[in-house]
């Protein structure tokens, strides 16, 4: 099914030939689908660095992990767009179209994107706009998935933390184990471990707040490039234990981890 006949079943304005597609993707430092995970995309989208939106709607779809498929983030009336500071900076007082918020979030879409353009008029593709799947409920964070799944991006990791999501802080608060992050600019490793109360649901708190957690490498890191840096790691666990099993244990397993990857001589750990 195509999506525009299915727009028009709920609100016969949005047409093709008077819509904007907005195919949110990786800017360099942000991850859209975070940012709408966290409640910040609709802000986050008002701002442009031209005057991309000079349409009566604009139909917001978000780069999802999966080749060709994207999350839709509802339809947007737009209004006259605002110079600010002289600097070329365009903001966007768009307005969620209420007819269509029940499919935000829910519906995800195949489409093909054209090269590397991100705002695209809807007349000339929307042929290609086709309906994968639609869920019953909006896209949250998930449930813990099982220890071997876990793969947060940093900005994840803040939102389960800040939110206290209770499956995530029981499931790592209940084990000691060894932990990877990896930093995706440079494919650099740094492995760590954790022990005592609180587990690694304790240590990651750490990063999520610091971004490096005290560790000497990860803090050089973050100091010589920003602390923006930090949107760039990548959170997994290598090997769980029991949160009483002893230090000495755990910091064996640790570096065995680190001579298996590689970390010291080619990473980020510096012992």
């Amino acid at each position: 099914m195509l999506i525009f006949p299915l727009i028009a079943l709920l609100n016969e304005h949005v047409v093709p030939r008077q819509t904007k597609l907005h195919l949110a993707t990786w800017n360099g430092s942000q991850n859209p689908l975070d940012v709408y995970l966290d409640g910040g995309f609709y802000e986050w989208q008002r701002w442009q660095s031209r005057k991309n939106f000079e349409r009566n709607f604009v139909l917001s779809m978000i780069a999802l992990p999966a080749a060709n498929q994207w999350l839709f983030a509802g339809v947007h009336r737009s209004a006259k767009v605002e110079l600010l500071n002289g600097d070329n900076t365009f903001y966007y007082p768009l307005a969620e179209v209420e007819e269509l918020k029940e499919l935000n979030g829910r519906l995800t879409i195949n489409f093909e994107r054209p090269g590397r353009q991100s705002y695209l008029n809807a007349d000339t593709w929307f042929e290609r706009l086709r309906l994968a799947e639609i869920q019953p409920e909006k896209l949250t964070i998930s449930d813990f998935p099982g220890y071997r799944k876990v793969n947060l991006t940093k900005q994840q990791l803040d939102l389960i933390v800040r939110d206290g999501i209770p499956s995530w802080k029981a499931a790592l608060s209940a084990v000691a184990g060894v932990y990877l992050i990896s930093d995706t600019i440079s494919g650099k490793l740094y492995v760590g471990s954790a022990y005592g109360d609180g587990g690694i649901w304790q240590r990651w708190v750490c990063y999520s707040m610091s971004g490096h957690g005290g560790n000497l490498q990860l803090a050089a890191l973050l100091k010589s490039e920003g602390t923006s840096r930090a949107a760039h790691f990548r959170f997994a666990v290598l090997e769980i234990a029991d949160t009483h099993a002893s230090p000495e244990d755990i910091r064996a397993r640790e570096s065995h981890w680190k001579q298996v990857l590689l970390s010291r001589d080619h990473g980020l750990n510096s012992n």
